[in-house]
């Protein structure tokens, strides 16, 4: 099992990221790990950005993970509100870069999330998952 911890910024620094977008990203989340071989062991916002701490398979290449998890939720997002197009000029909701680290064999679930926790401001900060480490059947 892999451990990462995924940054992945809005369109520009765009911010839009509100309680209707973190009520999509929480219910998309559920369902890309329903589908895939990811576990979100913490998904928090700020408002111009998303911190992903994901579990999955070693198989699963960094770099798909994240094309993953930003194509799916913006699909959703779009589908959702539409009119969010217009406000962040175009098609892509994520900026195109993000950040991505693994955690180490020393690394400490807990001080990972809390670490992903305090990245942001701390009174726009919200927690949409907490899960735990898990090992996929």
């Amino acid at each position: 099992m892999m451990l990462y911890h995924i940054v992945c910024p809005t369109k520009f620094r765009k911010v839009v990221v509100d309680r209707k977008i973190d009520d999509i990203l929480k219910e998309t989340c559920i369902q890309i790990q329903n589908r895939y071989d990811i576990n979100f062991v913490e998904v928090g916002t700020d408002r111009d950005h998303v911190h992903f701490l994901v579990q999955s398979v070693p198989t699963f290449l960094p770099s798909r993970l994240v094309q993953t998890i930003k194509s799916i939720t913006t699909r959703e997002i779009f589908y959702q509100l539409p009119n969010l197009k217009k406000e962040i000029w175009g098609s892509q909701f994520w900026s195109d870069d993000y950040y991505i680290s693994t955690v180490g064999k020393h690394g400490n679930e807990k001080v990972i999330a809390r670490y992903v926790k305090e990245q942001g401001r701390e009174k726009e900060y919200q927690q949409l998952l907490k899960g735990q480490l898990s090992f996929f059947d």
